[in-house]
C-alpha cells in the first residue's frame, strides 16, 4: 500500500461552484493507483467542497441561488462582521456544506458517476486563491 498528497490551487473570481474534476482526475491517473482512497479536504472556512451534476449548468446556478435565500447577506443578522458582510453567511453556508470529499479509486480512474463533477464551492464575493490537499490511499 502506499500513499500520496498534492495540492491544487483554485482560483475563484466570486460566489459560485468551479469544477476541478479534469485536475484532480488528471493527477489520480498519474499516480497508478489500480484502486484506492482519494480524500480531498478544502483548507478554507469560507468556502466548500461538493460533487454535483456536471451536465447542466443551471444546477451550479440553482444551488448558488438557493445557499443566497437560505443565508442572508444581512450584517444585522451576525456579529461577525468585520470582514465584510459576505464573511459570516460564507462560514455558515461552509459549515452547511463539505469541506472534505472521500472518492473511491476502481481500476485506477476516479469511482464518479457518469454525470458527477467535483467542485469547489465558493461562498465569498471576492476572488480568492484556495487550497485543496489531495490525499490517496491505496495499491
Amino acid at each position: 500500500m502506499k500513499q500520496v498528497q498534492t495540492i491544487f490551487d483554485i482560483r475563484t473570481k466570486g460566489q459560485g461552484l468551479y469544477d476541478f474534476t479534469r485536475e484532480v482526475s488528471l493527477w489520480t491517473e498519474q499516480q497508478h493507483f489500480v484502486c484506492g482512497l482519494l480524500t480531498l479536504f478544502i483548507r478554507h472556512t469560507s468556502a466548500s467542497l461538493t460533487i454535483q451534476e456536471n451536465a447542466d449548468p443551471d444546477v451550479q446556478f440553482d444551488l448558488n441561488n438557493f445557499f443566497r435565500r437560505v443565508v442572508e447577506e444581512d450584517p444585522s443578522l451576525y456579529r461577525h462582521t468585520c470582514e465584510g458582510p459576505d464573511d459570516m453567511p460564507a462560514h455558515i453556508r461552509s459549515a452547511l456544506t463539505d469541506v472534505q470529499l472521500s472518492i473511491p479509486i476502481v481500476h485506477g480512474a476516479l469511482a464518479l458517476g457518469t454525470w458527477q463533477g467535483i467542485y469547489l464551492f465558493e461562498h465569498r464575493a471576492m476572488a480568492h486563491e484556495r487550497q485543496v490537499v489531495a490525499h490517496l490511499i491505496g495499491e
